[in-house]
């Protein structure tokens, strides 16, 4: 066990791990024109990822029917797993950084506004389920930034709120750890900003995600 008074380290996917976020935008924006002929901005699908897909499609098109906000994210569905051909790699040291904090002794868990289906499909892929004491998705929590999944990650694992750490590339996920009264860690390679994560009170803002280990071995903290 890590001599760290943080445990569990509780990790957002997509733009977190995984660079993932040109491959939703796009499969946003086309699934958008192909059901409802609205091309939606890259900017805008942007700040929707990390949402659940509903919650996402709904941002999007708020003046839609329930109907149609579920055919789109079908569509999105079935262009992101199997059509597009955008690359969805993992962050250049991301295996090994997991390794080395497994070794050190922290409980590693996934909170992520993925669903089940894509999660489990990116997971393989890569072969990094095996890291995971616990993988909470939208769909089968309340999206982002209610706490329900960070919540049920800590449950599964037999944690308190006051022994984890949210890490994550976007406001919703800073929100998230905010009502769940977790620690936060934010990182600027995904879909927000340094400057808009940095409105949040974090531990840390890094730059990239394999900064994480050195931060945690270097800058021990203390329970809040």
């Amino acid at each position: 066990m890590t001599n760290n008074p943080y445990q569990v380290l509780v990790f957002d996917w997509d733009g977190t791990l995984i660079d993932s976020i040109e491959r939703i935008a796009t499969s946003l924006q086309i699934a958008s024109e192909q059901i409802c002929g609205v091309r939606v901005t890259a900017a805008a699908a942007r700040n929707v990822i990390g949402l659940g897909l509903v919650e996402a499609v709904s941002q999007l098109h708020p003046d839609f029917d329930d109907t149609t906000i579920h055919t789109i994210c079908e569509a999105y569905k079935q262009h992101y797993l199997y059509e597009s051909d955008v690359e969805a790699q993992l962050f250049d040291g991301v295996a090994d950084m997991l390794d080395d904090l497994r070794s050190q002794g922290y409980t590693l868990a996934i909170a992520t506004g993925k669903s089940r289906t894509g999660l489990e499909h990116s997971l393989d892929t890569h072969k990094l389920a095996h890291y995971f004491a616990s993988t909470r998705c939208a769909g089968e929590n309340r999206s982002k930034p209610h706490p329900e999944m960070l919540l049920g990650v800590l449950k599964d694992v037999g944690a308190s709120i006051h022994q984890a750490i949210m890490i994550g590339d976007s406001e919703h996920d800073m929100k998230m750890a905010s009502n769940a009264g977790v620690g936060a860690i934010a990182v600027t390679h995904g879909v927000h900003t340094a400057e808009t994560l940095q409105k949040y009170q974090l531990l840390a803002c890094l730059d990239q995600i394999t900064d994480l280990s050195h931060f945690l071995t270097h800058n021990p903290v203390k329970l809040n």
